[in-house]
């Protein structure tokens, strides 16, 4: 024996606390020995400790007991809180991926989180405001996979993943309390669960849950209740009536102490006659049908009540089939009457006991399978499914008490600590967005430092598992700088200068952009919604503005050698030539003749065969008159030689200006050109805003 994993478990209860020692086998529990021990007086009511001292002398019985049945000592036991004060929120979360996503384990332990977090706030709103609430437990009903339900999340893609999470709370007071009563006997808690998750353990197998079933323990202060719908629990639920509110109405009436009461109550489950004695010392016989006469008023109002609470707890609807367990449900007519205020049939309500114990192996002899023992018997077996119990850590100073599932990390620490999943990854700084000649863009923000985690002197990951006892200090994640950029920062953006020749002189001018309509400087901050276009190009008044000259109209303004305008366009390395009104002094800062200051690929274009003349001189030039179609219109160019695709800007009305973000389509005969290619007669010629 002193191999096995042995088990001590108790289930202390509103009437009596029940002892059971064993261990497990195999699929087998054996019940090396169980021992059952009142309250001397009503030191619980409704499930909850009144009496910690009477309570704890209680279990100090029952352990001693134990040890002298077993030859073993024990030091650790299992124990459930009763469903009184217990508190279940069902809510919905969703998580949305920036772009598919593969899902891992740490993503569903992220949801589950945020699942955690949600019903908290939910929570806040309940009327018990005296109430301390944490989170004992959650179990996943649906998983969602981009809409749609899912049994499993990991491995897939999905931009969207979400799931149904149903998570249990107690107040601090009630599990306080069962741990002082275990204490005063000299036990420390291995183990704590919830009575209905004890008792469907046993009374529930996993293959029964896809069916739509409760589960009733009816103990002495309260019922507990428990759903199952598709293989999981979905709804946790409790009245705080049971069976001594049965035992009172035959106090008052037969003149007797509640524990003579309890006698007459549980004799009269078995049928025949009942012999007591009142508090006068009075001897009676009565039949068993007397005392159903009077308690099946109530015992009715219990059934209607449970039968209230797992419809609510069900959606509004009756379940397919109910167990009962626990002492109380064994009360005569209780199963009837519970299924006809769930409007099923009569065989579809019964006590569960025997028939599922069959792995259940007595090593004491006489020992009758009841579903008195449903509830003692889970206790145990939950031990080896989820050694979950509580344990006390310091966090940020402060002492805190986490319900131990077995998977405890920091991140359920600090959730409790009250800490939002913001605050314990990190998170980006704002995204900039614009466009950049029609085509969107974005400027990401920086990511922002994780979560500082300390635990007992030594760094640690938000995700590491809580030690007993910790001292954790977590110092929250920050958000990243938001996105910035300059104009100078765009890849279209590949100089910060263009370079002109304007009569003889290599000029420096400030390559602009226009942004919302406006032209602004390389150094622009980017903001969002900015519609950016490029300009890679100045027009011949812009040029003359920049350089603070006033061309003379009496003289022809020569581009390329060729008679230009105010509003003829020029791009890089394009040769002007005008006249100014007065002398200009070639010795500013945007001049550049010296090598220095030039681009390294700077290459003056090639001049016309034309000989030069001088542009203060009116010149006769040999002109060609040259046929093309311009977005689909036949037109004629005139007055020049030779002609570039510029020279359609002379005929057709057309505003640098006017692209609002959209980029600019040229084209000549179907293929993408450039401003300075050549045209040819009956050249098909676009020019559009896309």
């Amino acid at each position: 024996m002193e191999t096995k994993d042995i088990v001590f478990g108790l289930d202390i209860g509103t009437r009596n606390v029940i002892g059971t020692v064993g261990y497990l086998e195999g699929d087998d529990f054996h019940v090396i020995a169980q021992d059952l021990k009142e309250h001397d007086t009503r030191a619980m009511l409704d499930g909850q400790i009144h009496d910690i001292g009477r309570v704890g002398a209680t279990c100090d019985e029952v352990k001693k007991e134990l040890e002298a049945k077993t030859g073993l000592t024990l030091s650790e036991v299992c124990i459930a809180a009763a469903g009184r004060v217990l508190r279940t929120v069902t809510t919905h979360v969703e998580m949305e991926y920036p772009e598919e996503t593969v899902v891992s384990g740490e993503d569903l332990h992220t949801l589950d989180m945020m699942g955690i977090e949600q019903a908290g706030k939910e929570l806040k709103g309940d009327e018990d405001k005296k109430y301390k609430f944490f989170c004992v437990g959650y179990s996943t009903v649906k998983y969602y996979l981009n809409g749609d339900v899912f049994t499993s999340l990991e491995d897939h893609k999905a931009d969207t993943i979400g799931e149904d999470i149903i998570v249990t709370f107690l107040p601090e007071d009630v599990v306080d309390g069962l741990y002082s009563a275990v204490d005063k006997a000299g036990l420390s808690v291995a183990n704590l669960t919830l009575e209905p998750i004890a008792a469907i353990n046993v009374a529930i197998p996993q293959n029964f849950r896809m069916l739509n079933i409760a589960l009733i323990d009816v103990g002495a202060g309260t019922s507990d209740i428990c759903v199952t719908r598709d293989g999981s629990i979905i709804a946790y639920g409790m009245i705080p009536m049971a069976g001594d509110e049965l035992t009172e109405v035959l106090v008052h009436e037969f003149l007797v102490d509640f524990a003579t009461a309890e006698t007459i109550k549980r004799a009269s489950t078995e049928g025949g006659e009942i012999t007591y004695e009142d508090i006068m010392g009075i001897s009676h016989t009565i039949k068993s049908e007397e005392v159903w006469k009077l308690t099946d008023p109530v015992m009715e109002k219990i059934a209607h009540e449970v039968a209230s609470k797992i419809q609510e707890l069900n959606g509004g609807k009756s379940v397919s089939a109910a167990f009962v367990v626990g002492g109380g449900g064994k009360v005569h007519g209780f199963t009837e009457a519970l299924a006809k205020d769930l409007k099923i049939v009569p065989e579809r309500v019964a006590l569960r006991g025997e028939e599922v114990m069959k792995n259940i192996i007595f090593e004491e002899e006489d020992v009758k399978k009841d579903s008195l023992l449903v509830t003692p018997i889970g206790i145990c077996l939950n031990y080896y499914e989820t050694k979950n119990n509580f344990i006390m850590i310091h966090f940020n100073g402060e002492m805190m008490k986490l319900y131990d599932n077995g998977q405890l990390t920091i991140v359920d620490a600090a959730m409790q600590a009250g800490f939002s999943a913001d605050q314990l990854f990190p998170r980006r700084g704002r995204e900039v967005n614009f466009t950049v000649n029609g085509v969107s863009r974005m400027i990401r923000g920086t990511e922002g430092e994780s979560a500082v985690v300390t635990m007992n002197g030594r760094s640690v990951g938000i995700n590491t598992p809580l030690e007993f006892n910790a001292d954790v200090t977590l110092v929250p994640s920050t958000v990243g700088e938001s996105g910035a950029g300059t104009i100078a920062d765009l890849a279209e953006f590949t100089t910060d200068y263009l370079y002109f020749t304007v009569c003889g002189h290599r000029v420096k001018c400030p390559k602009f952009v226009e942004v919302n309509g406006s032209m602004e400087p390389p150094t622009y901050m980017i903001k969002e919604g900015d519609v950016i276009e490029t300009r890679p190009f100045y027009t011949v008044g812009q040029l003359a503005e920049f350089m603070d000259v006033t061309i003379d109209d009496r003289y022809e303004i020569l581009v390329n050698n060729r008679p230009s305008g105010y509003d003829s366009l020029v791009y890089e390395n394009f040769v002007i030539d005008w006249t100014t009104t007065s002398p200009v002094d070639y010795a500013g800062d945007y001049i550049v003749d010296d090598e220095e200051g030039m681009p390294e690929d700077y290459q003056a274009p090639p001049m016309e065969d034309a000989p030069v003349k001088d542009a203060r001189t009116k010149i006769k030039i040999e002109t060609v008159d040259l046929p093309v179609k311009i977005n689909g219109k036949n037109m004629v160019l005139s007055g020049k030689k030779d002609y570039i695709f510029v020279d359609i800007y002379n005929l057709i009305d057309f505003d640098p200006n006017a692209g609002n973000g959209r980029p600019l389509v040229i084209r000549i005969n179907g293929e993408k050109c450039g401003y300075a290619d050549e045209l040819h007669a009956n050249d098909e010629v676009e020019c559009y805003w896309q």
